[in-house]
């Protein structure tokens, strides 16, 4: 008899360990073939930091990673992550777990010049269509371009900070003052973004310039091919630098014109059309910007501004005029107008309006429709402007960026019924609640549109959505649907197999929410919404043992989803999801703000930034890149 009760109670205990995970954070199978645990199998040293503070110090400010792998590109097997301390794209190769690049620009810490990247020149006659360096919003040169000599001159463009006329690309912006979440000047810092197309030939990253920085990785070292502003850069070179900008963050949200418009930070790419879509999130009236890269990757256009001889930037001052004690007297002579990238194909600006039969004006003056740094310039329709008077064949005549205002939901009924999305908000609409937190977005190759995790579409804290947006509407990018996440503050959305997206969840500024990810599971339906039980949901699966979630990752390799849980409580960890099934797998404890990650698909190990801490081992006082991988 004994032997009998002894086999019962094994066979229902092996039913219990087969059946799911229940929320035990050491299942030991749920439902794996191995043995279900994570664990730390490596640790990468990135280059150039140890905990000295020579010359880099700790690796504690880091933002995306993402794992190219197709082994017909130029980047195989690469893990790219974006170190703001280092002040470059760190490059791993995640079959030998070694650091192999560093792309940084000429104010790289390993010295001036050592991993700067060249800037492209285009092969016109004569060359007008150099890479023309940026002009920030005070009307200052920004070093954070590619250094050439003056478009349609022979006089060097220099700056007063001695840096000169090298042809490198200026460099990323960094972490300024210590960028710690606590410090809230996350939105200047970069590098921020990182997307690799999937021949492993292009990289496009944000900058903290409110700019994308394209690099060839073909060559060596890469070469800058491209730096598309999305907006205005923050006066880093001004008279006064970034000083009144960083005080403008300690408890005015950075509302200082000094600011400009922040970073140009997530990223993510139609691989069909080849339209780059890229937030600048952080700004108090935050915007989408969709760019034609179609020309970048073909190596056919180098997205110049429309007047290729006119530096980027807001209105060109008069002939003489002087900026930061430099005389213009160089320049082409312009008679005014913005002069934003030829390839940008619109903008989403989530500006919060009340609803009006009129239309809303905003400022179209100091750059690329919209911006926010400057919202008492009210000064014509959204997004139209024009083009500088000489220089271009495309003088006297208007050039147009299609520019939206975005979904502002109506929660009074509990319909989330959409606004009108056109230049004119329905009457339906509510304003948005100001700051307004866009973050990750992600194209879906099955319906051909763009879906944008918006963390404050409502005046309810713990109602998200995820945005619908048509990138190739007749009158330009428009918002078309919008899926409520609620008890979520979504931080990005990440597509899974077939129609199936991950969205991750963190808490609201100010209010916590009970762990929680949800995975849409249909989005070819256009119905979508997904809540916490006893609520329902439709077309929506709810993950409950991990939260507080910023970047995560979908393996096709392993078929699992992977999560950055760094608001996780009792304490951060690394989550594992089973995409197959859409059950949770297993939690790893990680060291404090990991909040990076990326998968590659070949050998399923993990690629996980770490600040200083003891799960560095060696490294523990200068951070590290993990290397987890399943047991």
């Amino acid at each position: 008899m004994r032997p009998r009760i002894l086999l019962t109670i094994l066979l229902a205990l092996l039913f219990v360990i087969l059946s799911g995970c229940s929320t035990n954070s050491n299942c030991p199978t749920c439902g794996t073939t191995s043995g279900g645990t994570y664990a730390v199998i490596d640790v990468i040293p990135v280059p150039e930091h140890n905990n000295t503070g020579t010359p880099g110090g700790p690796f504690n400010s880091f933002d995306i990673s993402w794992v190219a792998s197709n082994p017909s590109g130029a980047g195989d097997n690469m893990d790219y992550v974006s170190d703001r301390i280092g002040i470059a794209v760190q490059v791993v190769d995640t079959t030998t777990d070694l650091a192999v690049n560093s792309i940084a620009g000429a104010n790289g810490v390993s010295g001036a010049g050592d991993n700067a990247s060249p800037c492209i020149q285009t092969p016109t006659n004569p060359p007008l269509d150099i890479i023309p360096p940026i002009v920030s919003v005070n009307g200052n040169f920004t070093r954070f371009g590619c250094r050439t000599s003056v478009p349609g001159t022979t006089q060097p463009f220099h700056l007063p900070s001695g840096f000169g006329a090298n042809s490198l690309f200026g460099g990323f912006t960094g972490a300024q003052c210590c960028a710690a979440r606590g410090q809230g000047v996350n939105p200047m810092s970069g590098p921020d973004g990182v997307v690799v197309t999937a021949d492993g030939k292009t990289l496009f990253v944000g900058n903290g310039s409110a700019s994308i920085v394209v690099f060839d990785l073909t060559t060596n070292p890469p070469t800058v091919i491209a730096d598309i502003p999305t907006g205005v850069s923050g006066d880093f070179d001004g008279p006064q630098g970034l000083a009144p900008c960083l005080v403008s963050w300690q408890g005015e949200a950075g509302s200082s014109a000094f600011c400009g418009d922040d970073r140009g930070d997530e990223i993510s790419l139609d691989t069909t059309d080849q339209i780059l879509a890229v937030i600048n999130g952080d700004p108090g009236l935050p915007f989408i910007t969709f760019i034609d890269v179609s020309g970048i990757i073909a190596r056919t256009s180098n997205c110049v501004p429309i007047d290729p001889i006119t530096p980027y930037g807001p209105a060109a001052l008069p002939l003489g005029s002087s900026v930061a004690g430099q005389s213009l007297s160089i320049l082409p002579s312009t008679t005014g107008g913005f002069n934003p990238p030829s390839c940008i194909l619109g903008q989403i600006y989530y500006d919060g309006v009340p609803p009006s039969s009129t239309p809303v004006l905003v400022d179209s003056v100091n750059g690329p429709c919209p911006d926010p740094s400057n919202p008492t310039a009210l000064s014509g329709v959204s997004g139209i402007g024009t083009t500088p008077s000489v220089g271009t064949p495309l003088s006297g005549t208007a050039y147009t960026i299609p520019c939206h205002h975005g979904p502002i939901l109506d929660n009074s009924t509990g319909s989330y019924a959409l606004c009108n999305p056109t230049p004119l908000p329905g009457s339906n609409c509510i304003p948005a609640i100001s700051p307004a937190g866009l973050g990750a977005h992600a194209w879906d190759p099955n319906t051909g549109y763009f879906l944008l995790s918006n963390s404050n579409s409502t005046g309810i804290t713990n109602v998200g959505n995820v945005d619908v947006i048509n990138p190739k509407s007749p009158v330009g990018p428009v918002v078309i649907n919008s899926y409520p996440m609620l008890d979520c503050m979504p931080t990005g959305v990440t597509p899974g197999p077939g129609d199936n997206f991950l969205v991750g969840c963190a808490d609201h500024d100010g209010e916590s929410f009970p762990a929680n990810e949800y995975i849409i599971t249909n989005t070819t339906s256009g119905t979508v919404s997904c809540a916490m039980p006893p609520a329902p949901s439709t077309n929506c699966v709810v993950v409950t043992q991990s939260g507080g979630v910023d970047e995560t990752w979908y393996n096709p390799g392993d078929n699992r989803y992977y999560l950055a849980a760094r608001d996780m409580l009792p304490g951060p960890v690394m989550g594992v999801i089973d995409a197959a099934t859409n059950q949770w797998l297993y939690n790893l404890p990680v060291n404090t703000n990991a909040h990076s990650i990326a998968v590659d698909p070949n050998n399923n190990r993990v690629f996980m930034p770490q600040q200083a801490g003891a799960i560095c081992g060696t490294q523990a006082g200068a951070g590290c890149i993990d290397v987890i991988a399943e047991q």
